[in-house]
C-alpha cells in the first residue's frame, strides 16, 4: 500500500521560500500524477501543483512563476519549491497521489 509522507512546512516571512518534500514507499513506479493540494483555516482544499512520472507539470494559476514542482524518481520523493511566499499561501499542505493522501505539512507566512 502506498503511503505519502510530507516534509519542509514551516514559519517565514513574506517574500522567502521553502521546500516542500513528499516522500513515497510501498511503490516504485506510479501511474498517477503526484498532486499538491493545500487548505487553508476555514477554506476547502484546492489543487496547488501535479507532476507526471514522465515530469509533465501543471499549476494553479496563483502559484505560476512563482512554486516548482519537481521529483525524484530514484528517490520516491517529489518537491514543491515555493518562492515569494506570501500570506495567503499559509495553510496545511498536502501531497496526493490518486486516492491516497499524505497526512499534511504546516505552512505559515507572516506579513
Amino acid at each position: 500500500q502506498v503511503q505519502l509522507v510530507e516534509s519542509g512546512g514551516g514559519l517565514v516571512q513574506a517574500g522567502g521560500s521553502l521546500r516542500l518534500s513528499c516522500a513515497a514507499s510501498g511503490r516504485t513506479v506510479s501511474r498517477y500524477v503526484t498532486n499538491w493540494f493545500r487548505q487553508a483555516p476555514g477554506e476547502e482544499r484546492e489543487f496547488v501543483a501535479g507532476i507526471s512520472w514522465s515530469g509533465v507539470t501543471y499549476y494553479t494559476d496563483s502559484v505560476k512563476g512563482r512554486f516548482t514542482i519537481s521529483r525524484d524518481n530514484t528517490k520516491n520523493t517529489v518537491y514543491l519549491q515555493m518562492n515569494s511566499l506570501k500570506p495567503e499561501d499559509t495553510a496545511l499542505y498536502y501531497c496526493n497521489e490518486g486516492t491516497t493522501w499524505g497526512q499534511g505539512t504546516k505552512v505559515t507566512i507572516s506579513s
